[in-house]
């Protein structure tokens, strides 16, 4: 196997070795869901490119099932509805195309998860900013330092480093753990609480 090879696998390892201290507030978000959806809360997700596909991914894991045949839970990823988003951007502009619907759904007994690798994508900003003046909590999975998103934030996921590459391998692993612990608590299994 070449070395470039063995290079990105040497970072993969090292990043999540880093993951460690993060753990607690995974735990923390993984509470934050279960408490949402013990209520009448709702998940929305949203992200651009690669963070698009973890919002739908933890969306699909949510109302379908991570490992455990439990009843479906409610989420839905902003991204998913062309419609709207083309007719947001073309009536509006692309920075606005989650936070009109953002400040269209989300109430204060929902989560709203942004997905981003750098954190400075205004439509993500911007979408995280109206959720939290629609009083729902903000969740943001993140890289880096967390960009400018990070101000909006009320939880933060922020993965030990700026490689596109590792932060997305780290933010599927986060949303696991997390799918974990709600599909448990959904099955009444208290393994995770």
């Amino acid at each position: 196997m070449s070395d470039w090879m063995h290079a990105q696998l040497d970072d993969h390892l090292s990043t999540a070795n880093g993951m460690a201290e993060l753990l607690p507030a995974v735990r923390g978000v993984g509470e934050l869901l279960i408490a949402a959806f013990s209520g009448d809360g709702i998940l929305y997700t949203f992200g651009n490119g690669g963070s698009a596909a973890d919002a739908q991914h933890f969306t699909g894991e949510i109302i379908g099932h991570y490992k455990r045949d439990r009843r479906p839970l409610p989420a839905v990823t902003l991204s998913t509805d062309s419609t709207t988003m083309t007719c947001i951007a073309n009536d509006y502009s692309y920075d606005d195309i989650f936070s009109r619907q953002v400040t269209a759904l989300a109430r204060p007994a929902d989560v709203v998860v942004a997905f981003t690798t750098s954190g400075k994508s205004p439509n993500v900003v911007t979408a995280l900013q109206a959720a939290k003046s629609k009083g729902a909590t903000t969740v943001l999975f993140g890289g880096g330092d967390g960009g400018p998103a990070l101000e909006f934030a009320d939880h933060a996921l922020i993965v030990p480093s700026t490689t596109t590459p590792r932060i997305q391998e780290l933010h599927t692993f986060m949303l696991h753990v997390i799918s974990e612990m709600i599909d448990a608590w959904a099955d009444g299994d208290e393994t995770y609480a």
